[in-house]
């Protein structure tokens, strides 16, 4: 009995010190890991939010409008196919020529006295070009000068007062997303006004016609009649001569293109100065990278301009580059592909300087570079060149342009080659690389030659 009753009190005092530990430290600790994940620890932060209900860039497009709209004007020029066409003209309708064509596009008026910049393609083939302006008033335009290469032309009107007119903008400083106004007479519908954003800048609409084109790419609607007209930004300065769209249809699409202002100034003021345009030259041959042409030329860069040859003497070979360099930037515009230096170079001229910064092995390396006079075209299936003042007195005439490279099978089995001169193009002198700007090959009917032993040969190129 004794021992019975010694072990039931151990027993419970054991049962009363295990609850005794549990409600003094396990309870206790329970409800304190269960209030800690009730209620957990707060960590601050900041943060900034505008409330200014002004916009980031104004959109009220009135200033820009009135500022450009009087000094857009309608081009009109009449023309004909000429009396080397078809005979079904003169056999059904007994006249010599086709009958007269009449294309209409835009203007853009650039001083109070007359300086109209418009399109070539606007105006080309012309008999006569009429001018209207927004207040309705006609004027006959003369041609100053034009350049195929940048479908730029220059036309001149007289007026008896100053007339409206737009500034020139700087086309390098346009950025994409930017506002801009495209100002033009599409459908004949004159004193048109549309908006849009820049989409992109220095765009080749074909890599592989080989014409250096560097477009500024809009959003803006431009339609037939638009070309020529103006781009403006939201100052009303002139960015752009709207001059292309892309479309299958041939209606806007979306996509519109003008060639920059700093390029039609350039051309401009070369057209009225020398008569043609003057081009600078860098002297090196060579191809825009990407990553199939940086793994084939086993370069890291993805960017940049890559040289595989310069020409020996211009300003490229004489201020140091080489073949390999890679051309990253010019007078600090950024050379991502071939657009962005031809379009910038096409704003200078022969004898001005450019800083050109150029990668080497790796290494970021800066030299200037003069750029020189552009002598050289091709023509027909022949890189042609300008005569210099030795070659003047070697052929023994002023005239003509030297055939560097022969590429013309027809006219090379005719005995036409290197070192030959062309002296007229359709019985017109030839001795500017402007004088045969222009022509398609469907166009030559005749040329004549001067070879390297002084006789002359007129081959007929169409019967």
């Amino acid at each position: 009995m004794k021992s019975f009753i010694k072990t039931l009190s151990i027993a419970l005092f054991s049962a009363f010190i295990s609850l005794f530990i549990y409600d003094r430290f396990v309870k206790t600790n329970s409800n304190n890991i269960q209030h800690t994940i009730e209620t957990p620890t707060l960590i601050p932060t900041s943060y900034s939010i505008n409330t200014n209900t002004i916009a980031a860039e104004r959109t009220d497009f009135t200033e820009a409008a009135a500022k450009t709209i009087d000094a857009v004007v309608h081009v009109k020029n009449t023309s004909s196919s000429g009396s080397n066409q078809p005979s079904f003209y003169q056999f059904f309708y007994g006249v010599d020529e086709a009958p007269e064509r009449i294309g209409t596009g835009s203007g853009v008026i650039v001083s109070p006295d007359g300086y109209i910049i418009t399109n070539n393609h606007v105006i080309e083939n012309n008999n006569s070009i009429e001018i209207t302006t927004n207040n309705n008033k006609s004027y006959q335009a003369t041609v100053i000068g034009s350049d195929p290469d940048t479908d730029i032309a220059v036309l001149k009107i007289d007026a008896e007062a100053a007339l409206p007119h737009v500034y020139f903008g700087n086309s390098d400083a346009t950025r994409i997303g930017e506002w801009v106004l495209a100002v033009g007479n599409p459908f004949n519908l004159n004193s048109t006004v549309t908006a849009g954003i820049i989409s992109a800048k220095s765009r080749d609409l074909n890599k592989r016609d080989g014409i250096n084109e560097s477009y500024i790419q809009t959003d803006a609607a431009v339609n037939r009649g638009n070309s020529g007209g103006a781009l403006v930004n939201t100052r009303g300065e002139l960015i752009g001569i709207n001059t292309a769209i892309t479309s299958i249809s041939g209606g806007f699409v979306g996509y519109s293109f003008a060639v920059p202002s700093n390029v039609a100034r350039k051309v401009f003021e070369d057209l009225i100065e020398y008569g043609d345009v003057q081009r600078g030259l860098l002297g090196v041959m060579g191809q825009a990278l990407d990553a199939d042409f940086a793994k084939r030329f086993k370069v890291e860069e993805t960017e940049g301009f890559y040289i595989t040859d310069l020409e020996k003497g211009l300003g490229a070979d004489l201020a140091g580059l080489q073949p390999g360099d890679i051309i990253i930037s010019v007078d600090g515009i950024t050379i991502n592909k071939f657009a962005d230096l031809s379009g910038y170079l096409a704003s200078k001229r022969p004898g001005e300087k450019v800083d050109v910064v150029y990668k080497r092995d790796g290494s970021k390396k800066q030299t200037i570079v003069r750029l020189e006079k552009i002598n050289r075209d091709v023509f027909f299936y022949m890189e042609v060149r300008e005569l210099t003042p030795e070659q003047q007195k070697e052929y023994g005439t002023e005239e003509g342009l030297f055939i560097s490279n022969m590429n013309n099978r027809r006219l090379y089995q005719n005995g036409i080659d290197n070192g030959h001169i062309i002296l007229e193009v359709n019985g017109k002198e030839v001795s500017k690389i402007s004088d045969i700007k222009g022509y398609q090959p469907s166009d030559i009917q005749s040329i004549l030659f001067l070879s390297p032993s002084g006789e002359k040969e007129k081959i007929l190129l169409q019967y």
